[in-house]
C-alpha cells in the first residue's frame, strides 16, 4: 500500500546531510561554532537539586495533565509582568515550547487556512502549520532592521486568513518590536479578525530599553492572542523539554484535549523544578549579563568584516548579517568559512525571505567569539 498521509514538509531541519543537518552537525573540536541555539550555561543549581528532591520524594506517578496547580500558578503569575492576565486554569505546561505552538495551531487551525509568518522565520513554522494542514504564508520583514512591514501584511492577507504567528524577541533575526509595532500588529489582526500565536520564548533576553511587549497589553489582544514561552532558553534548560503555552478559555479547552490525548502530562518529577526556576532572577539575570556582553563584542566584530552589513541585534542570542558584500551567496559563505576559517555559521537561503544573510549565534565563550572573528576576518582578507 502506498499512500502519503502526511503533508510535504520541507526537510532542512531533519534529513542528514542537506539543510540544516548539514550546516548543525558537531564539527571537530578545532572548528569554532557559531550556530548553536542553546546557552551555554548549565541549568541553574536550584533547579537541578529540586528535580533530584522531587524523585526523593517519589513524584513520579501520574499527575493533572496540564501541569500541577503550584506550576500553572506559577507561570500565569510569571505573566503578569508582561501584561498577560489569564487564569492559572488556562495554562497548560507542555513537553517543550514547539509543542506548545503546535497544540495552538491544532486548536485553532483547519486544513485551507492561511497562516502568515513574518520572514524569514525559523522553519519549524511552517513545518507545523502544514502539519495542521493550513498553508504558511511567507511575509517579507524590512532588510534594514527586520521589524515587520505592514505593506506587505496588508498585501499578503485575505479571506482564507486564519493566524500570524509572532516571534519577539526573535529566531533568527535577533529583532525585537517595539510596543507600537505590537499594538499595531494587534489592530492588523482585528482588522482581519485573525489569532495571534506569539511565541515568547526568547522574552528574557532582550537588549533594548523597553524590553518584551506582548499583544495582550493592547485593546483586542487578549481575546484573540495564544501566548507561548518556556524554560529552554532563558533558563538554560533546553534539555528538560518544558513548554507553556495559554490563552482564551475557548482555545485552552481544545488544548487541554489535545495535550491529555497525545502526552498526557510533563515529567511529574519536573514539575516542582519549573516552578523553582521561575523565581530565580538573579540566575537569569547573571545568564542575561554574560548575553550582552557577548552580543556587543560579536556585532562590533562582524560589523567590522570586509563585505558584512549587520543590524544591531536586540534579543534572543543571533545576529542575521547580511554578507551579500563578500560575494558570495549564503550558502557559499557558509561551506567556505568552515572549510577555510573553521568557523560554522547557518545560510539563512535554508529559511525562506534569508537569501545573502547568514545566522550567528553568540551563544558561545568570549574567547571563541574574538577567536571565530579572527579566523573570519584573515579568511575574508585573503581572498581580497
Amino acid at each position: 500500500m502506498e499512500r502519503n498521509l502526511m503533508p510535504e514538509i520541507n526537510p532542512v531541519l531533519s534529513q542528514v546531510g542537506i539543510g540544516f543537518a548539514a550546516f548543525l552537525a558537531p564539527p571537530g573540536p578545532e572548528v569554532i561554532r557559531f550556530t548553536v541555539g542553546q546557552p551555554d550555561f548549565g541549568t541553574p543549581q536550584p533547579v537541578v537539586d529540586e528535580a533530584k528532591a522531587a524523585l526523593d520524594r517519589g513524584e513520579t506517578a501520574y499527575t493533572r495533565p496540564q501541569g500541577t496547580v503550584a506550576l500553572c500558578e506559577a507561570v500565569q503569575q510569571h505573566l503578569t509582568q508582561f501584561d498577560i492576565n489569564v487564569d492559572a486554569n488556562d495554562v497548560v505546561v507542555t513537553p517543550g515550547c514547539k509543542q506548545a505552538l503546535f497544540y495552538g495551531m491544532m486548536a485553532v487551525l483547519a486544513p485551507g487556512d492561511e497562516v502568515l509568518l513574518l520572514s524569514p522565520a525559523w522553519p519549524s513554522y511552517d513545518g507545523m502549520v502544514r502539519l495542521t494542514g493550513a498553508l504558511p504564508i511567507h511575509v517579507p520583514v524590512r532588510r534594514d532592521n527586520y521589524h515587520p512591514d505592514f505593506d506587505e501584511l496588508e498585501a499578503h492577507v485575505n479571506e482564507n486568513t486564519k493566524a500570524i504567528i509572532l516571534n519577539t524577541p526573535n529566531n533568527p533575526t535577533g529583532a525585537v518590536y517595539t510596543p507600537e509595532e505590537t499594538k499595531r500588529l494587534v489592530d492588523f489582526a482585528v482588522k482581519h479578525d485573525l489569532w495571534i500565536l506569539d511565541d515568547m520564548i526568547y522574552s528574557t533576553l532582550v537588549w533594548t530599553d523597553v524590553g518584551y511587549t506582548s499583544p495582550c497589553a493592547f485593546e483586542g489582544g487578549s481575546e484573540r492572542t495564544i501566548t507561548i514561552g518556556g524554560w529552554s532558553k532563558g533558563w538554560a534548560m533546553t534539555g528538560w523539554r518544558l513548554g507553556w503555552i495559554t490563552g482564551p478559555t475557548k482555545v485552552m479547552d481544545g488544548v487541554k484535549t489535545i495535550n491529555v490525548s497525545s502526552a498526557t502530562h510533563v515529567p511529574t518529577f519536573l514539575m516542582s523544578a519549573a516552578a523553582k526556576a521561575l523565581s530565580l532572577d538573579e540566575e537569569v539575570q547573571v545568564m542575561k549579563d554574560a548575553f550582552a556582553e557577548r552580543r556587543l563584542l560579536m556585532h562590533q566584530g562582524l560589523s567590522s568584516l570586509p563585505g558584512f552589513v549587520v543590524p544591531e541585534p536586540e534579543g534572543a542570542f543571533y545576529i542575521l548579517a547580511d554578507i551579500t558584500g563578500t560575494g558570495l551567496t549564503d550558502i557559499e559563505f557558509a561551506q567556505q568559512a568552515l572549510k577555510n576559517a573553521q568557523v560554522q555559521v547557518i545560510p539563512g537561503s535554508l529559511m525562506e525571505g534569508g537569501e545573502g544573510l547568514i545566522r550567528i549565534s553568540y551563544a558561545t565563550s568570549i574567547a571563541n567569539i574574538h577567536e571565530g572573528v579572527r579566523r573570519l576576518r584573515e579568511w575574508l582578507e585573503s581572498r581580497a
